[in-house]
């Protein structure tokens, strides 16, 4: 790929309508795209029109790009390819969650609160299981279809796990793939008011339940609910793009 020097050159030129450097731009980029673009196969959408998308969220990433962003072309650019993909997807209908679960999400969201409310603590998939009925293994792709997975890459700023990730924690190596994970999701959560970057940490950083973050920041259970409802649709809506 580009260094970051000739990247900005031929940005330059791409975005004063240079063909030319819009092709060079694509050409070494396209180990980038087809790592991205290989996270949604398998979701009834041929190879060539995820193809066809990528290269679409890589020119509207050429046409945005704003040198004061002061990050990295490739930072900027992830983010908008994804979310192209993931419009299609959205739009065409590719990716659904029916109404039944749904609602049954709803109703063991709502359990789950009440349940931290009067014992101080969540409940387990085995209870939640037993409540309504379900296998553990259903429970949680009920939860799992309402919920946005937060990035495992971000990196903690408070106190004692300050530059510590939970990927710190894998033994996993890094791959092109690891990285493109944190550039999707890493945004999302830095533009977060300070209050609210410390909720998502020790609650998905920390393991602390509702309660323990409540009386930690100094607010109720029932606020601190909320605010992670909220927290999850905006982040659902950013990976969205």
């Amino acid at each position: 790929m580009l260094n970051e020097t000739d990247t900005l050159y031929y940005l330059r030129l791409a975005k004063d309508g240079d063909k030319d450097a819009k092709e060079k731009l694509l050409s070494e980029n396209i180990s980038l795209l087809k790592s991205i673009l290989k996270r949604y196969l398998g979701k009834g959408v041929e190879y060539d029109d995820l193809y066809e998308l990528a290269c679409m969220g890589f020119l509207k990433a050429i046409a945005g790009f704003d040198e004061r962003f002061g990050v990295r072309f490739s930072t900027y650019a992830v983010p908008m390819i994804a979310g192209e993909i993931k419009r299609f997807l959205r739009d065409d209908g590719s990716i659904k969650v029916s109404r039944a679960m749904k609602r049954a999400a709803r109703e063991m969201n709502k359990f789950i609160e009440e349940y931290t409310t009067e014992h101080g603590e969540a409940p387990t998939v085995k209870e939640i299981a037993e409540t309504f009925s379900l296998d553990e293994g259903e429970v949680v792709m009920t939860l799992g279809s309402s919920r946005m997975p937060l990035s495992i890459y971000e990196q903690s700023d408070y106190k004692d796990e300050k530059s510590v990730t939970l990927v710190d924690r894998l033994p996993a190596k890094d791959t092109q793939e690891d990285m493109i994970d944190k550039m999707l999701l890493k945004s999302a959560i830095e533009r977060l008011p300070e209050r609210e970057k410390k909720i998502v940490f020790l609650r998905y950083f920390r393991d602390m339940t509702q309660s323990e973050v409540a009386r930690e920041i100094g607010v109720s259970q029932v606020q601190v609910s909320r605010i992670e409802s909220r927290l999850i649709e905006q982040f659902k809506k950013a990976l969205e793009g």
